[in-house]
């Protein structure tokens, strides 16, 4: 099994598409030896991926949910509260939202039924993201500690690392897991005109996305990558954190490979 963006296509083969016509390409990139297969994780490691999916699915849930809770407050008329204006929906939102005083009672039964959804979706998230840790931990113990060992990267950080990413010892360096990840920076190159495009549109986005996110927290905990970051400061702040993401990725591929702990502090 191939990637379909690696088998390269010729003038007309562009603009064609039969199946006798790629079924000829790939016979041909094959004989010359172009094509390389994709990895295919182990049972196991499938299924622990399928649940690090669900995860991400009920966070999304969640959002459009408060999202929707928040348009029906705008249509009555009620301006959310500061505090609670914002992507989450804590349970201090959930008892403010109980204790509103509604003229009519159709309209406070809305709100009632779309919190009952909320609730019942939050506990299905709570649910699914300790068995995600746990089974993690308890299958992977040895590769989740090390991950766990490198700040900036939390229990689900970890989880989804070791499910998306499988054995990062395949990868034989930090370009190649760059590459894959989408953390490789891009560049356009014509005569001396050289434009560097940022990251690479070909990605795996989920993980990328968790590794920005675990980027902002590593600057907060670790003086080495809070110095990395200060050092670019006056710079676009995206393209700043996706140096620090990367940063962070090839110290993901060191703890891995050299199966020592990541320590805070030591300069790299």
């Amino acid at each position: 099994m191939v990637n379909p963006a690696d088998i390269f296509r010729k003038g007309k083969e562009r603009h064609t598409k039969t199946d006798r016509i790629d079924s000829q390409i790939i016979a041909r990139e094959l004989k010359e030896g172009l094509l390389e297969s994709i990895v295919f994780p182990d049972p196991q490691r499938e299924q622990l991926r399928s649940l690090f999916r669900r995860r991400n699915e009920l966070v999304k849930d969640i959002r459009q949910i408060k999202s929707h809770i928040k348009m029906q407050l705008l249509y009555y008329g009620i301006k959310v509260q500061e505090e609670f204006d914002n992507d989450h929906c804590s349970h201090g939102f959930g008892d403010w939202l109980d204790g509103l005083d509604l003229e009519y009672g159709t309209g406070k039964e809305v709100l009632e039924s779309r919190m009952r959804s909320f609730r019942f979706i939050d506990r299905e998230f709570r649910d699914v993201s300790n068995q995600l840790r746990k089974w993690t931990k308890k299958h992977y113990k040895g590769e989740y500690m090390l991950l766990r060992s490198i700040p900036g990267i939390g229990p689900i950080v970890a989880s989804g690392i070791l499910s998306e990413l499988g054995d990062l010892r395949r990868f034989t360096n930090i370009k190649h897991l760059a590459g894959y990840v989408g953390l490789a920076p891009g560049i356009y190159q014509s005569g001396d005109r050289v434009r560097h495009t940022g990251v690479s549109m070909r990605s795996h986005r989920l993980i990328r996305s968790y590794f920005i996110e675990a980027s902002w927290q590593a600057i907060r905990t670790d003086p080495v990558m809070q110095g990395y970051y200060r050092k670019h400061q006056g710079k676009n702040v995206k393209s700043v954190i996706v140096k620090v993401a990367r940063k962070l990725l090839s110290r993901t591929l060191a703890v891995i490979k050299t199966g020592i702990p990541y320590q805070i502090g030591v300069v790299e």
